[in-house]
């Protein structure tokens, strides 16, 4: 893959916010459905590190069967919310396919893998924690805000040999969120101590909060970012 941009498709069009010295990390971070990659470009350069470049692309807009096939940006298809709803694993798996490919663009313009963070929020963070956990190279971390593990009835144990095992999750969840419930949140971070090594889980959880983010919340995304791409 060359260096144009042109060449990943949700490159072209994502908004990058760009580091104010020389770029020795970066964090990728795919926003929820409907949404659009602009108000966590904007929310990540309230928090951001002068050595790290921050890229939100926007999701394709497709029909949602959840919502009666409106079409909306929608990194895959939703068919229902709950931990035993269908899902779209062609579509999940596309996605990750598409996020990888910003990895090894990135990776080619000269930011290794364990530089590289993903992260999200709801749909977005539920592709980052499937693409960080299918990915051929260990990433730097994932930050998973208000979200779930798609396929989650696909992965094996951590004692397979991963490159991921180790790979620093940071979790976060409203516990009054009623569109994606926090004990959905807590049941997903049980599944991920299963696959990743369990020290590596960071479960946090936020009094009123719904299905959204919060200073607090965005205080812990930066300390983790802070901790896991360290200036070089």
């Amino acid at each position: 893959m060359c260096g144009n941009n042109m060449s990943v498709p949700l490159l072209a069009e994502a908004v990058t916010v760009s580091g104010t010295e020389k770029e020795t990390a970066a964090v990728i971070f795919l926003h929820g459905l409907g949404d659009s990659g602009h108000g966590w470009a904007d929310a990540l350069t309230a928090i951001r590190l002068p050595h790290v470049k921050y890229i939100c692309p926007h999701a394709p807009r497709i029909p949602v069967t959840l919502n009666m096939k409106m079409t909306m940006p929608s990194w895959f298809d939703l068919m229902g919310l709950r931990p035993d709803s269908p899902e779209d694993e062609a579509g999940i798996k596309k996605a990750a396919e598409n996020i990888k490919a910003i990895i090894d663009h990135e990776t080619k313009n000269g930011i290794p893998p364990n530089r590289i963070l993903l992260g999200g929020f709801s749909q977005g963070g539920a592709l980052s924690l499937y693409t960080a956990l299918t990915c051929q190279q260990q990433l730097a971390g994932v930050v998973a805000l208000s979200c779930w593990l798609p396929l989650h009835r696909s992965f094996q144990s951590a004692t397979s040999a991963s490159g991921y095992k180790n790979v620093p999750i940071l979790q976060c969840h409203g516990e009054m969120d009623i569109m994606i419930p926090m004990q959905f949140g807590a049941m997903t971070a049980e599944k991920l101590k299963t696959i990743v090594n369990p020290q590596m889980i960071t479960f946090k959880t936020y009094p009123g909060l719904q299905h959204s983010s919060c200073p607090q919340e965005m205080a812990a995304v930066k300390e983790f970012i802070e901790k896991h791409l360290p200036r070089i």
